[in-house]
């Protein structure tokens, strides 16, 4: 089991430390994680998306910009149009996890534990 840590690089010890940082520090702003949310299910454009996180074309841009150049989302062009999603399962699991974690900060039973519950019953 630890040598399945250590070579997939989630060992203390990993190269990846650093980089996993840096996708933290990417992530670390509520617009960026509300577009991960949003790209859960699909390719969206930049107006769908400027939409759903009540924000500007031109500031969700600068944003998608951001996680693209970070290698999170990829873009399809459609004429005029771009679209945009998630590269991989990875960043939506991420956020998932942290919105999991800050649940158990308000105390008590947090909602996704509810689920697991009623599901074992």
């Amino acid at each position: 089991m630890n040598a399945d840590n250590h070579t997939c690089g989630r060992g203390p010890d990993s190269q990846f430390v650093e980089l996993a940082v840096e996708v933290f520090t990417m992530l670390a702003d509520a617009t960026r994680v509300r577009l991960i949310l949003a790209l859960r299910d699909g390719e969206l454009s930049v107006n769908h998306l400027a939409d759903i996180v009540d924000k500007s074309p031109a500031a969700v841009s600068q944003h998608l910009a951001k996680l693209r150049m970070g290698r999170i989302v990829t873009t399809r062009q459609e004429g005029q149009r771009v679209f945009y999603q998630l590269e991989n399962e990875h960043a939506s699991q991420l956020v998932a996890d942290a919105i999991f974690q800050a649940e158990h900060s308000l105390g008590g039973t947090p909602r996704h534990h509810h689920h697991q519950t009623n599901e074992g019953s």
